[in-house]
């Protein structure tokens, strides 16, 4: 069908008349190729802004790139799935999809800004309280043992809340919300679960030290921020401690 819209839409050019094609399968063509074109830069936005966020918080140029990357992983193996089942038609009776078809154009789009802002949430969690820990002891495997002790909790929490919430919507009548449902409640499952909780302390467990570094040159440019949104000169922040940051909070 849509090779067929080309072509009529192409006869334009070789006769000098305007020929037009209308009705909703024009229609949901044309959307479909401009939320397709849309992805690339709509994704390169977000990753970009997240990383230099990401890197002002931490301070550091390899925890935020290890936690845009972990979401990259996230959305291959999202989109992946949704293509095992909703295209492929594996599991389509386990999860009661009448049957397979192409997958959305405003799935990836919907997934990608939903999830990213999850993740980042869970990789602040857990990281933010490493972070605050490795100021203080400068050791790198305490300060991921103190993130996962004290946030992994709540991220889990989080986690199991948003799956359950999703998953709700595999079950509804409407094939496009099915589609929604099985992509978020699996794309928050692989991010908070086997990304964030997982391969993520993995990998900064073989950094060290490295894992926090920053050069001097941008340590000097970006301002240090705690954090909680507080600005802190440079003399205060790399001696402050988790007592003092509440008590400045306070």
């Amino acid at each position: 069908t849509k090779d067929l819209v080309k072509e009529v839409r192409s006869l334009s050019d070789k006769n000098g008349v305007d020929l037009l094609v209308t009705g909703s399968t024009a229609v949901n063509i044309d959307i479909s190729d401009r939320l397709n074109d849309a992805i690339p830069v709509f994704a390169v936005l977000i990753v970009g802004f997240a990383f230099v966020l990401l890197t002002i918080v931490f301070r550091s140029l390899l925890v935020p790139l290890v936690a845009v990357a972990g979401f990259v992983l996230t959305m291959t193996a999202t989109l992946g799935i949704c293509v095992f089942v909703l295209q492929d038609g594996n599991l389509v009776d386990f999860f009661k999809i009448p049957e397979k078809g192409p997958i959305l154009a405003f799935l990836p789009i919907l997934s990608i800004g939903i999830l990213f802002g999850l993740a980042m949430d869970y990789q602040v969690f857990l990281v933010s309280r490493m972070r605050e820990e490795y100021v203080k002891t400068k050791n790198p495997v305490q300060a991921i043992q103190a993130g996962l002790k004290h946030s992994g909790p709540v991220v889990t929490a989080a986690g199991l809340i948003m799956i359950f919430v999703f998953a709700g919507f595999i079950f509804a009548g409407e094939a496009s919300i099915k589609a929604n449902g099985l992509a978020l409640s699996f794309g928050v499952l692989f991010d908070a679960f086997i990304v964030r909780m997982t391969l993520i302390p993995s990998v900064m467990n073989l950094m060290g030290n490295a894992a926090w570094y920053l050069p001097k040159w941008l340590d000097k440019i970006i301002p240090n921020v705690d954090i909680e949104g507080h600005q802190l000169t440079k003399e205060i922040q790399p001696e402050i401690d988790y007592e003092q940051k509440k008590q400045i909070s306070m």
